[in-house]
């Protein structure tokens, strides 16, 4: 990522361009860091070119907040690109850095020492909703539950459309998301089960192979071997608990550095709903 810097009469513009990820939030705290130590105080982040970023350095975005604030100043983020914006809004961070359509408005707005805009009611950064692919390690039972006949005529790839065949995935969405496991929802798909019958298919300590990929990471799928240790039967489906078996350490340290990025924003994000 390159940062820019553009000084205007009562704040600077930081133009950020490139992906904004966990290798570049040291760079990007020194420049604050640097700016402050100049008599700086309100900073502007344009991310128009910003092609990607991901939790860590949003958690750098709340660190820059807090550090311009401790010095009577302010930050705002202008033009932010497609990505940024929705990432930015499916974890609220506009409740602590407000967000603007032109480097001007976000200027006039810190300039005038503004606050974020009213927050919303409910909960804090709601786990993000992502597709997770799943099948049973015993492949007799998937047989069980979900004849050869059926799933060769009936079971579509639920990503690309097209037939699995013999090789049998359901498809949920994750709901949670930790060092110990990953949790989802599954409403059975095609496979017309009720979910008395899914809660028998996936019981507790039932072994599963799963995919899935980490929100606000880069593309690409993650695998690991799991097992079932809660289950919630509900009238449109059930929810499921797992916890990691054979992972690798790659997709286990990316895991690890998601919670922990994401229990810091809920942790900032939350005070700024009490506090507001």
């Amino acid at each position: 990522m390159r940062i820019t810097v553009d000084p205007r009469d009562h704040y600077t513009i930081l133009h950020l361009r490139g992906e904004f990820d966990t290798f570049y939030c040291g760079p990007f705290m020194k420049e604050v860091d640097s700016l402050i130590e100049a008599g700086v105080a309100h900073v502007v982040l344009n991310m128009r070119m910003v092609k990607f970023i991901n939790s860590t350095a949003l958690g750098a975005i709340l660190r820059a907040s807090k550090s311009l604030r401790a010095h009577d100043g302010r930050l705002a983020i202008s033009r932010p690109s497609s990505f940024s914006r929705t990432v930015m809004e499916r974890v609220g961070i506009e409740r602590i850095v407000p967000v603007f359509d032109t480097d001007e408005a976000a200027g006039e707005h810190v300039a005038a020492g503004g606050e974020p805009g009213p927050t919303t009611q409910g909960d804090v950064l709601a786990e993000d909703e992502a597709s997770i692919l799943f099948t049973l390690v015993d492949q007799e039972r998937i047989e069980h539950f979900v004849p050869l006949d059926e799933r060769t005529e009936k079971t579509a790839n639920p990503l690309h459309g097209h037939a699995f065949g013999t090789s049998w995935r359901g498809i949920g969405r994750m709901s949670g998301l930790d060092v110990e496991g990953v949790r989802f929802t599954w409403s059975g798909g095609a496979t017309g089960l009720s979910p008395f019958e899914m809660a028998q298919m996936l019981a507790i300590s039932t072994e599963l192979r799963v995919k899935f990929r980490l929100p606000l990471l880069r593309p690409g799928h993650c695998e690991a071997l799991v097992t079932v240790d809660e289950i919630e039967e509900r009238p449109d489906g059930v929810k499921i608990g797992t916890s990691f078996g054979e992972i690798d350490e790659k997709t286990r340290n990316a895991v690890q550095q998601y919670a922990e990025d994401m229990a810091f924003l809920k942790s900032e994000l939350r005070q700024a709903t009490e506090n507001a």
